[in-house]
């Protein structure tokens, strides 16, 4: 029973919309943002449950996700009707932030680029063949919904600690996709999906994951001197640790659990451990 209900929380993207709504809270905190908050994280709560649920809908079989994909195929329908319920949730609160409506858009677009060249008809499937960067993509998606776009919201925070969160949260999700894609390189290459881990050498592909966590490390270092103590630098910091060290196994696996509930979760730690610390 156990294992069904955590294969459910799972696999129904209900754990990676937590998630995206410990990142923005974190965001919040850090930077002291002002603006309707509750209605945002439901609107990032559907978006997420919305955009997984239809990016597992049209993904098909890949020999290395075994577990995943045989629990997808048994509950297409499920997906299916997660999707619909995360597109009618986020599309009540996206009008609560109308005026956002510019920046908002962005996101929508981003989000669906990402999962558009599963679709099977013109066209999308053109873009698995110009889609070199989706690793970035993904990354920069995933920070613009919980980073970028709470400042842009509240519009009262555009100076520099704002662009080096936003810099330490892109760096950091941009390392984790890398081991992900390095885990599928092979499927994308018979697919026909290009991207830089496809393209680049095992040392190519090393040399960005560093240069990654060196970036995301400086970024931290910098923002933490602006505006947060030493306890907080730790805690920021600590994901891109765990990252670093699950690396060399990570890139030999090829299990779900490590993937889709420890390295996705790593997105989310520090604003998990920092729920625990007092507000400044």
């Amino acid at each position: 029973m156990f294992r069904y209900i955590f294969q459910f929380f799972l696999f129904t993207s209900l754990f990676i919309s937590g998630c995206a709504l410990l990142m923005v809270n974190q965001t919040n905190q850090l930077l002291q943002l002002q603006y309707d908050i509750p209605d945002y994280l439901l609107f990032v709560f559907f978006a997420t449950l919305c955009s997984y649920n239809f990016h597992w809908y049209l993904t098909p079989g890949m020999p290395s996700e075994t577990l995943r994909i045989n629990w997808t195929r048994r509950n297409k329908q499920l997906h299916l009707a997660l999707f619909i319920v995360g597109l009618t949730g986020s599309a009540w609160y996206f009008f609560h932030f109308i005026q956002h409506w510019f920046w908002l858009m962005g996101s929508v677009v981003l989000t669906f680029l990402y999962s558009a060249p599963k679709l099977n008809f013109f066209p999308f499937p053109y873009l698995r063949k110009i889609a070199v960067g989706k690793t970035i993509f993904l990354a920069f998606v995933w920070m613009y919904v919980t980073t970028f776009l709470p400042i842009a919201i509240d519009n009262n925070h555009w100076e520099l600690p704002a662009t080096l969160l936003c810099i330490h949260r892109f760096f950091l999700i941009y390392a984790i996709c890398i081991i992900f894609d390095y885990r599928d390189r092979q499927w994308d290459r018979e697919q026909g999906i290009r991207s830089m881990i496809t393209r680049f050498s095992e040392k190519g592909v090393n040399a960005i994951f560093v240069v990654s966590l060196l970036l995301f490390a400086g970024s931290t270092a910098w923002f933490c001197s602006l505006e947060t103590g030493w306890l907080s630098f730790f805690i920021l910091l600590l994901p891109g640790i765990i990252t670093a060290l699950l690396y060399p196994y990570a890139r030999k696996s090829f299990s779900d659990y490590l993937f889709y509930f420890v390295l996705d979760g790593l997105m989310m730690l520090s604003a998990l451990l920092m729920l625990f610390l007092p507000s400044h």
